[in-house]
């Protein structure tokens, strides 16, 4: 059965591509394309003080690398600049800025931040509190003694760079796509076209056709898999400081439950556009949505995060990211690879079973 699948997938460029090609096309096109760091914003910086003190915040704010200073008349109102989309952000230094500092009285700054597109507005406040914290170490020695100064250390990602996060999620969701669609969409095409009848009246038994079918796919996405994980070290320089023995099993568990999940989908279809959108609605929509790929699973609703342990994506995305980034033991990663374990054999006796009633039928 598997001789006669490979066969068939060496004549079949459509599935040679699907395989091969289109997962490291993906990974690249996307790689560049999605980027959550968030850089020149637009900033007005309304300085009424014009003292030492609110040059160096200023000087500190627009020299960051994350701010585009614009210039205007918005002194008198400041909320000018936002309405009129002239600027995403607003510093205001107000008068006896440096008197106060020198006093050692409360010294403020007012932040205005155009709050209409919300998945920007935590990033830039971010960025700010980033910025204050180097304006209080730079005016300490100036006008403050003593004090307390915090220095934040983010581990397994120091620089923060939003690669080394979104790439490793996005293999996930670009292989769990494909790899549905690769069983789903030429097994259906066998529906279609009679041959799969055919090949059940034969004395071979439903197991060995399912693992006659997942063998070949399973190698063949392994070779996608293997390519996607030179693409993001080569291309994105994506550090892999994890185990390559624990992340190709995590690889090898994942394949075959998305595998079996699409032959049991060209089971219950049996045509190749019904079985596109089952692949689509059962693939793509979690691998997007439900997986930590983008939302973080911590986030969601109670009920949600019980669903999410039902799919073999969120568990590997765990895998994943944490063999990139974390170099994580065994027993981090046992329950992820016995969740995965646990599907695919559920999956592969569903889907046995469905053969199975299609010969007594």
């Amino acid at each position: 059965m598997a001789r006669k699948e490979v066969c068939h997938i060496l004549r079949d460029p459509f599935t040679l591509t699907m395989a091969l090609v289109v997962p490291v096309f993906l990974v690249t096109i996307f790689g560049f394309a999605i980027n959550l760091d968030i850089q020149n914003v637009r900033l007005a910086v309304i300085d009424q003080d014009s003292t030492q003190a609110s040059r160096i915040v200023e000087q500190t704010a627009t020299n960051s690398g994350y701010f585009q200073e614009v210039s205007g008349m918005w002194e008198d109102n400041p909320e000018r600049a936002l309405s009129r989309e002239s600027a995403k952000a607003v510093l205001v230094i107000p008068k006896e800025f440096e008197e106060n500092l020198a006093l050692k009285r409360q010294a403020a700054v007012q932040i205005l931040i155009d709050g209409t597109d919300s998945s920007i507005v935590g990033t830039i406040l971010n960025y700010f509190n980033g910025i204050l914290g180097s304006v209080r170490h730079k005016l300490q020695p100036l006008y403050v003694e003593g004090g307390i100064h915090i220095v934040p250390r983010y581990l397994f990602n120091p620089e923060q760079m939003s690669p080394w996060f979104i790439i490793p999620g996005l293999s996930v969701v670009v292989i769990s796509i494909l790899s549905i669609l690769l069983t789903a969409l030429t097994v259906a095409r066998e529906w279609e076209t009679g041959s799969m009848e055919l090949l059940l009246s034969t004395p071979v038994r439903p197991i060995e056709i399912v693992l006659g079918k997942i063998l070949p796919y399973l190698v063949l996405g392994l070779i996608g898999a293997v390519f996607v994980y030179i693409s993001a070290r080569l291309i994105f320089g994506i550090p892999f400081t994890g185990s390559h023995f624990y992340f190709f099993i995590g690889t090898v568990l994942f394949l075959c439950t998305y595998l079996a999940m699409g032959l049991l989908i060209s089971a219950i279809a049996r045509k190749q556009q019904l079985a596109m959108q089952m692949a689509l609605m059962s693939g793509y929509m979690p691998s997007l949505l439900l997986s930590g790929f983008i939302f973080s699973i911590q986030n969601m609703p109670q009920v949600f995060q019980y669903f999410t342990m039902f799919l073999p994506v969120s568990w590997y995305m765990q895998i994943s990211r944490s063999c990139y980034l974390k170099d994580p033991a065994f027993a981090d990663l046992a329950p992820s690879f016995g969740a995965l374990a646990l599907i695919a054999v559920v999956l592969i006796f569903a889907v046995t079973k469905k053969f199975k009633g299609t010969l007594e039928k």
